[in-house]
């Protein structure tokens, strides 16, 4: 994770990858001994910005744990010919140690060849030659000289230049003739190599390897074990969670100062606006606006797990967390202080402002249902988003649910679509506005005595009790009218956080059901 230091990456596999028994001075031992072995002790206090800092702070994640193999996809990737370099003798400097390093690589350098020991090469899916690394040039020239040329050209990066096609003008036959090239290239090499006597000795020694691992294998998935139990991982996910949330304060500060701009805004229009003719209208107006806030700045919940969908799959399956502790840490370490929080502090700020006509008990009630409603609108979004490749679908389909069904909410509140009133069964925004309309006019009274003079003067009709208004609405006035809605959010909230859970699992299955499907072929 680029917004943490170094050293905090490594405390974070340390404490999540080593059993509970180790202390912590072993623990800050391995992890001072990893940052030595790959150069990075002047470096422990800098966030890994660069990509070679980055691959450095990945490989001493996994050296912290002290495993025997270590396994690298393409280390020397995006980097320049220096950078990638010191990659590679970094790994050839822990290979020394008694490591067994395996790693992927599309091309190198000759450079950084001669650190290698054994050499697997494979072109268009088969396996062109596999042994020691510098017995390949003689296995290559003895081959005959074509094919010598092909391997230097692949150690030094170039592979169609070796192609000698001469150009035509025309781009599309070249690319078919280099393409044609280059698959009877491979073909030949690979027949070559399945006749030749380096092969026969490697399936001598590999048959009855593999014969014990299918004889021993009962299935192709392996269960993913974690060093740790649930609650230590769901505490070092929050932790690191809020570690992340104070890296950006000039964010937080800038979202903190549009909230509570807005928050007193809203509350000096209301309070501006307040008419004893209007006053229910006007005070039913703030809540549906309430609501409308509460749901539009939740539309983006779900970019919490779609800016995960690299690292989860990676750490889950490298035993850092069970998919349970992630998804609960999230929630409590990302949706409290980013969702939660925010909603009750332009609340309070908007009620402050204007005025609260409810006693102690119903301001609390009423932030209780602002939580559930928050909790509502953010479960939407999280639900939709949960493997996700793309933030963006998930966004627009969730802006326009709460756009259509706040229209609506709208509309019925003001009697105009009554023959619609069955959509209110899969609106969010309805159950919170509803719930708030209950909790703010239940037992309120609009036409005072000491006001009745200004009350007379009105022009249109007043309603004087919160009840009647309630009744205007078909609200239910009984405590189910009330309570109802909360036990209907808390309904779609536990739905929609299911459905998120089993979202993740399956993600997590499926990435590691590839993954051990590959590592069984």
């Amino acid at each position: 994770m680029h917004t943490l230091t170094v050293r905090d990456n490594l405390e974070f596999s340390a404490a999540l990858r080593l059993p509970m028994t180790m202390t912590r001075e072993e623990k800050r031992r391995r992890i001072n001994k990893a940052l030595e072995l790959l150069c990075l002790d002047k470096e422990s206090n800098v966030k890994p910005r660069s990509k070679e800092l980055r691959k450095r702070t990945s490989i001493a994640m996994e050296l912290v744990t002290e495993h025997p193999i270590l396994f690298l996809d393409d280390p020397t990737t995006g980097l320049d010919w220096s950078t990638a370099t010191d990659v590679i003798s970094v790994l050839r400097r822990i290979s020394m140690r008694g490591r067994t390093i395996i790693f992927s690589i599309s091309q190198t350098q000759f450079s950084n060849f001669i650190f290698f020991d054994s050499l697997t090469l494979v072109g268009s899916g088969k396996v062109i030659y596999h042994g020691p690394a510098w017995d390949a040039s003689q296995y290559f020239k003895f081959a005959d000289l074509h094919s010598a040329v092909f391997f230097m050209n692949i150690i030094d990066g170039g592979f169609l230049t070796l192609l000698d096609i001469e150009e035509d003008g025309h781009d599309a036959n070249k690319h078919n003739k280099l393409s044609e090239r280059q698959h009877q290239l491979t073909e030949k090499l690979a027949n070559k190599y399945v006749q030749s006597s380096i092969y026969s000795k490697m399936r001598t020694e590999l048959d009855p390897l593999l014969g014990e691992q299918k004889a021993g294998r009962s299935s192709a998935l392996e269960e993913i074990t974690c060093a740790t139990p649930f609650w230590h991982q769901l505490w070092w996910i929050i932790c690191r969670s809020f570690t992340n949330f104070k890296v950006f304060p000039r964010i937080t500060v800038i979202w903190a100062f549009i909230t509570v701009i807005l928050a007193v805004s809203l509350g000096v229009a209301f309070r501006v606006l307040r008419n004893d003719c209007i006053e229910v209208q006007t005070r039913a107006g703030l809540l549906f606006l309430l609501t409308v806030f509460q749901c539009l700045t939740n539309v983006t919940a779900g970019e919490v797990l779609v800016i995960d969908r690299d690292r989860f799959p990676h750490e889950h399956t490298s035993g850092y967390y069970r998919v349970s502790s992630y998804f609960l840490g999230k929630l409590l370490g990302e949706l409290v202080p980013r969702r939660l929080l925010p909603s009750i502090i332009f609340t309070v700020i908007v009620f402050i402002i204007a005025g609260v006509n409810t006693d102690v008990k119903g301001f609390f009630t009423m932030l209780f249902t602002i939580m559930m409603l928050t909790s509502s609108a953010s479960s939407l979004p999280l639900s939709i988003g949960a493997g996700q490749i793309a933030k963006d679908v998930p966004i627009v389909i969730v802006t326009i649910y709460f756009v259509f069904m706040l229209f609506i909410s709208g509309l019925y509140s003001i009697n105009v679509i009554q023959d619609f009133s069955w959509i209110q069964y899969f609106s969010i925004p309805h159950y919170g506005f509803t719930a708030l309309l209950h909790n703010e006019f239940l037992g309120q009274n609009f036409c005072p005595e000491n006001k009745t003079a200004e009350i007379s003067r009105c022009q249109n009709f007043v309603i004087c009790s919160g009840e009647e208004f309630l009744i205007i609405q078909g609200i239910d006035l009984s405590s189910w009218g009330f309570w109802g809605n909360h036990v209907a959010l808390a309904c779609m909230t536990i739905i929609l956080l299911s459905i998120t859970y089993v979202e993740l699992l399956a993600f997590s299955k499926r990435r590691c059901f590839f993954k051990s499907v590959f590592h069984f072929l």
